[in-house]
């Protein structure tokens, strides 16, 4: 089986580009960028089918812009900020304590800890 989906329609070995839905309840055909997965009730086009499409009468199709699929450069660009900062260790004395619980069972590799109660100044 082919990793490249392709289009829906009889005979044609393009290579799918676009995804048709329609909402019945709304008499409306949605043509938008390919689906991340293929779904039964969707239809796969190549770029040649998506253009030529036409609905049936009294029907309306939406064209949904194909660029917004695609991340620009300055959502890549804060999505890898956004993992740096994640991974910067934290300073000292900040977030959860470390160290300072009880071991109170063991299963397979994991713990169940308790936290340690703090010792107070008499």
């Amino acid at each position: 089986m082919s990793p490249v989906r392709r289009c829906s329609r009889t005979a044609c070995s393009q290579p799918a580009v676009f995804t048709l839905t329609y909402v019945y309840a709304d008499s409306t055909a949605v043509l938008g960028p390919l689906a991340t997965y293929a779904e039964p009730h969707c239809y796969d086009l190549c770029a040649e089918h998506a253009e030529r499409l036409t609905a049936p009468r009294g029907w309306e199709v939406v064209r949904l812009p194909s660029e917004a699929a695609r991340p620009s450069s300055d959502d890549l660009e804060a999505l890898a900020n956004a993992v740096r900062e994640a991974a910067k260790p934290s300073s000292p004395g900040t977030g959860e304590p470390v160290g300072q619980g009880v071991e109170v069972g063991r299963r397979g590799h994991l713990r169940v800890l308790r936290s340690a109660r703090p010792q107070r100044d008499r």
